[in-house]
């Protein structure tokens, strides 16, 4: 989602010998020789790499990609999957708010505490997360940090050049004079905090402070123990969002409990408690929340504690931090099993460091420029930042009904957080093409928290709980393709069952109109009356936009008709698949454009390309593409290929012919957002690849870059990130609920993708110019603009010829075209 603006062990399929000969005889060692030259992306550095793929991958990520311009990223410590992401809360001067969705922002130089957790982009401001503010301060406490609702007191300033990130670390010198140094594992973290000599050292828990507010929270202090540990109850996904519902809105509400303990390695000189704006010297204990609501309704609520350190002649302080959302005993036993005593910042450091090499080299790549390297790197970095571990050591998680359940026999963790419209589009192929048994430990994941949900399979969750926001069944499309996609290790026949009863018998929300627009509470709503019509009446459907809804459902239902088909279940398969052409009941061929279409059939007065009427998020212009399971139908709809081939020349471009790919244009490509980002791709079906290589590398020029403004939009939990991976490699996912890749050209010479399990796939080109000339795929000449499925299953060697000049013949012919069938 954007931000507003209108597991059993995995099944492991070695790689079949002659693939495997195939790539080890072309291949080699795995080196391939970089070109004489390279094609240089606007704005980048022409410098190649060497030509042996890169072996420390984690020194080419740059955390502060996307924490400005919308990106909604945030460059604190955190690792793989992980639970915990320790990271700055800034601030703008609003206690109750925060300068962007996720707390941090580039171009906000003032912070109010290190908090322990965020997410990767949550489309609103606030977000959700950003729990526990942990803040070090040298002045004497003597008001209440909640009374500072200006953020004047217990803030601090700092500048870019005292800050500094890497994978599983971060760090910042603040303007007081503290030097802060923080490194996490999966569930725990340890920090570093410098005090000046001659000045107070406090240490601020700001335990109520989440993002949102809380409902609840309390802070417990022990001089004895020398720790620090408390929960806060909170939620509020979004509960501002002005299309949310107001003060209807179904997440303004708690839904987890975050517990945390920390123990410091220096004795306590004063301790200290606040409520609201009392002060309490010398306290231990305390409680109270903020509520949900903003501004002078929550100003000056809440509730923490703080403990000093004797700094007469500096100190330099340690603590050990585990978090947990089950039991103050897990979050004591997540921080003692993976932050040992004698553990230092940079021991914990180096650790995660290392696992994030291990998953950030299951892309290798060679040949490149050095800032595409960064950008393609810290992409991947983003993308595997969630789905977020949800379950401690001991294996118990909270489940969406507020209660402690335990993982299933046979899988490795429970993951939640799944931003379902955005990432089924992108980052749910690259989860599964790298780590199939994450994405299957998260199907399996998913299935529970629906089944805990009463049988709802929400699109949209925060860790394990629903938030309604967004349109669409985005869970169907997701697990449909990673069953295609070769991931097996979750209960199929459960889940696929689950998610035909959601789409074909009618939920008890489903007439309701609460959250709307933007977080509905209803999943597949109006069910009843949507088969009946086969669309979704924008006057009557109990969504975010009818076109918009009807678009998406057709997706899912192609999806669930591709899985119902691999399982055998041929009536289903006829039935979903039927289904997935109801995206023609809000095709308008009067005006050749997605519309909104009312309960008596007439179509919403008032239509222009550019409206909103009918989409969420988007426009008719930019929904209009929206049918990528049925290119073949959308292309007749709109008059034939030639016709549908200049309806897309026209949406990448202005009218001098310039390419218009950064967004801002209602009635144009717009990369900052989810609904259109496959339609670079969609000239491959129309028998043109030329022009996608062509746009897609444009885009990749225009709209991404290094450095805080890097990303051209919100990541949504690494959807945008995804899709720079895959126009990277040259590859991106078809059709959801399909395992085929697109073909374009790669940005590199030398792609080496090891997926976790045991296939391996390479990409090999003779250069990184944009146009392909001719392609090879497993030795065999390749006339098609596309892999099949085995190529991804199996693994494989794609060859590609590469020049600077359009080749108009490669893939062209009908029968070398992506199929829809």
């Amino acid at each position: 989602m954007t931000r507003s603006r209108v597991q059993r062990r995995p099944l492991l399929r070695p790689v079949p010998l002659a693939a495997a000969a195939t790539i080890a005889a072309l291949l080699g060692t795995g080196v391939v020789a970089a070109p004489a030259t390279a094609a240089t992306a606007t704005g980048t550095s022409a410098a190649t790499t060497a030509s042996r793929p890169v072996t420390d991958p984690a020194a080419s990520v740059d955390p502060f990609i996307g924490t400005s311009h919308d990106g909604n990223t945030w460059p604190g410590a955190t690792a793989p999957f992980g639970m915990m992401q320790w990271s700055p809360t800034g601030t703008a001067g609003d206690q109750t708010s925060t300068p962007v969705a996720n707390g941090y922002s580039y171009d906000v130089n003032r912070l109010r505490g290190l908090s322990l957790t965020h997410l990767n982009g949550a489309g609103c401001a606030p977000g959700a997360a950003g729990d526990v503010p942990i803040m070090p301060v040298t002045t004497a406490v003597t008001t209440s940090p909640s009374a500072d609702t200006t953020d004047v007191v217990y803030a601090a300033g700092y500048s870019h050049d005292q800050e500094s990130a890497s994978p599983g670390r971060y760090g910042v010198q603040l303007d007081n004079g503290v030097r802060t140094d923080l490194a996490v594992t999966t569930r725990a973290g340890i920090g570093e905090f410098a005090f000046p000599a001659g000045k107070a050292a406090n240490l601020l828990f700001r335990t109520s402070n989440s993002i949102n507010g809380s409902e609840d929270a309390t802070t417990s202090v022990d001089p004895r123990t020398r720790t620090v540990s408390g929960s806060v109850l909170t939620g509020g996904f979004c509960s501002r969002r002005a299309n949310g519902g107001g003060a209807t809105n179904p997440d303004r509400r708690s839904y987890y409990r975050l517990f945390f303990t920390a123990t410091f390695d220096r004795a306590f000189s004063s301790t200290g408690t606040w409520k609201d704006d009392t002060v309490q010297p010398g306290g231990t204990r305390v409680s109270g929340g903020e509520g949900y609501l903003t501004g002078a309704d929550r100003a000056g609520r809440g509730s923490g504690a703080w403990v000093g350190f004797d700094a007469r002649r500096g100190a330099t302080v340690h603590a050990r931090i585990g978090i947990s959302y089950v039991s103050a005993a897990g979050a004591v036993a997540n921080r003692d099993g993976e932050v040992r005593e004698h553990a230092t910042v940079a021991s914990v450091a180096a650790a995660t460091r290392a696992s994030w090499n291990r998953e950030l080299s299951r892309i290798r790549v060679g040949g490149g420029t050095a800032d595409r390297t960064t950008q393609l790197y810290t992409s991947v970095y983003h993308a595997l930042m969630q789905p977020n571990t949800l379950n401690d050591r001991d294996g118990r998680y909270l489940g969406p009904d507020m209660r402690v359940h335990r993982i299933d026999r046979g899988h490795r963790a429970v993951y939640g957080t799944y931003s379902g419209w955005d990432q089924y589009r992108a980052q749910i192929q690259l989860l599964a093409l790298l780590r199939p048994d994450v994405a299957g430990d998260m199907a399996q994941s998913m299935l529970r928290f629906a089944q805990q949900n009463g049988g709802v399979w929400d699109r949209w969750l925060h860790l394990g709980a629903p938030t309604h926001v967004m349109t669409g069944d985005p869970s169907a499309a997701t697990l449909a393709t990673w069953y295609a996609m070769g991931v097996r290790n979750f209960d199929v026949r459960a889940a696929y069952q689950s998610l035909r009863h959601q789409a074909t018998v009618q939920n008890a929300d489903a007439l309701s109109d609460i959250g709307c627009p933007g977080q509905c509470l209803a999943q597949r709503p109006g069910l009843d009356q949507y088969l009946q019509r086969q669309y979704a009446a924008n006057d009557d459907c109990h969504c975010w936009g009818g076109a918009a809804e009807t678009l998406e459902d057709s997706i899912s239902d192609s999806a669930l008709g591709y899985w119902a088909s691999s399982l055998g279940l041929r009536s289903d398969a006829r039935m979903f698949s039927a289904r997935g052409d109801y995206w023609e009941n809000t095709f308008n061929p009067a005006v050749g454009y997605q519309a909104a279409r009312q309960a008596d059939g007439s179509w919403t007065p008032d239509w222009s390309p550019a409206t909103g009427v009918g989409f969420a998020q988007g426009t008719s212009a930019q929904y209009t593409w929206l049918v990528p399971q049925d290119v073949q139908g959308l292309s007749s709809a709109l008059g034939g290929d030639a016709a549908a081939v200049a309806r897309l020349d026209t949406f990448f471009h202005d009218a001098s012919g310039a390419f218009a790919v950064t967004g801002g244009d209602a009635t144009k490509f717009d990369p900052t957002n989810e609904p259109d980002i496959h339609t670079p791709w969609m000239y491959n079906a129309l028998g043109q690849p030329w022009k996608t290589q062509e746009t897609v590398r444009q885009v990749v020029d225009d709209a991404y870059g290094t450095g805080a403004g890097g990303l051209p939009g919100n990541d949504d939990l690494g959807t945008m990130s995804a899709w720079y991976v895959f126009a990277s490699i040259g590859l991106y996912p078809q059709t959801p609920g399909r395992a085929e890749m697109l073909i374009g050209s790669p940005t590199f010479s030398t792609v080496d993708i090891r997926r976790a399990s045991g296939q391996r796939i390479v990409i090999r080109s003779s250069g990184t110019d944009p146009y392909v000339q001719g392609a090879r795929l497993g030795g065999r000449t390749l006339t098609q603009s596309w892999v099949p499925s085995s190529f991804v299953n199996r693994g494989g060697l794609l060859s590609l010829r590469v020049g600077a000049t359009p080749d108009t013949t490669w893939a062209t012919a009908p029968e070398d075209r992506p199929q829809d069938r």
